[in-house]
């Protein structure tokens, strides 16, 4: 009765005329197994934090980070349920196809981005020694470097919500050129022009392409200049992953693209910006500056 209850949902008849509830039924399991999952991240987060903090394990600055953690994750769950009830509004006089909202759909990502970032940073600060690297101009500009590096990849990957939310991956597949022009005719054919950037699916492919060559060229760059300073061999090896995780990013959002975006590849190139991610701030963690 679940199936069928939820097999009334917009979605299916609107979007796929011809589903099965057999064929449903595998799109339900995959949306519950998300939900599932969610909540069980969320009791991984906040059971230990109950039991540690009744123990007295926690520091005074420790309870403040896992504080903030378990209210993200809560948080989190909540704006899950606003993204996908965005989904589910079936609107009057309208022949539009049902989907989530680009817009709560890259809140949702961008949360789930900053948690991330956030758990992962505190893992790497209590399981990694701290370097205490010579505070030099080069070193200064390299850690500014970093960090430009680390925002640009973190908007690469929320400008992809835009892209999956609209589709904009089908628009047009092909690599360099979009069809036969570096800059395509409809980039800026809604109106007010700001409207574009979120909600034209071109402009938003166009400009995920634009972020995605910048964050490459942008850790390319970086790599070069890091090779004239003295670092650690840590902070080495995060710099060459971090390159070579770019690399294949890249790779893998091209062959998206061409290939008119199949699942499995798309959900390896979204996996790809968490793991590019990720280099981005264990290189950010290693250059941090040295408490006095």
């Amino acid at each position: 009765m679940l199936f069928i209850q939820d097999f009334q949902d917009p979605v299916p008849h609107l979007l796929n005329h011809e589903m099965t509830l057999t064929e449903f039924k595998f799109i339900w399991y995959m949306e519950y197994s998300h939900r599932m999952w969610g909540r069980a991240v969320g009791l991984a987060y906040i059971l230990p934090a109950i039991y540690f903090w009744k123990k007295g394990w926690l520091s005074r600055g420790t309870k403040g980070g896992v504080l903030f953690l378990c209210s993200f994750v809560c948080f989190q769950g909540l704006l899950g349920w606003y993204m996908v009830k965005s989904g589910l509004e079936e609107k009057a006089n309208s022949y539009d196809i049902p989907r989530v909202s680009q817009y709560r759909l890259a809140a949702h990502l961008g949360s789930a981005l900053v948690l991330y970032c956030a758990s992962l940073w505190g893992g790497l600060s209590m399981l990694l020694p701290q370097h205490k690297l010579p505070e030099t101009h080069q070193l200064l500009k390299l850690r500014r470097f970093a960090h430009g590096t680390a925002g640009l990849v973190f908007f690469t990957a929320l400008s992809g919500a835009f892209v999956a939310g609209l589709d904009a991956g089908l628009v047009y597949n092909s690599f360099p050129k979009m069809g036969d022009r570096w800059i395509p005719e409809d980039l800026l054919t809604f109106s007010p022009v700001l409207k574009n950037i979120f909600e034209n699916p071109t402009t938003v492919q166009f400009d995920h392409r634009i972020l995605g060559i910048s964050s490459v060229a942008a850790i390319t760059a970086m790599y070069l200049f890091s090779r004239k300073i003295p670092l650690p061999h840590r902070t080495k090896m995060a710099l060459t992953c971090l390159l070579a995780v770019a690399y294949l990013q890249v790779t893998l959002g091209i062959s998206t693209l061409l290939l008119y975006v199949p699942t499995p590849l798309a959900a390896t190139h979204q996996s790809g910006s968490l793991a590019l991610l990720s280099m981005a701030l264990w290189l950010m963690h290693e250059l941090r500056r040295f408490p006095k």
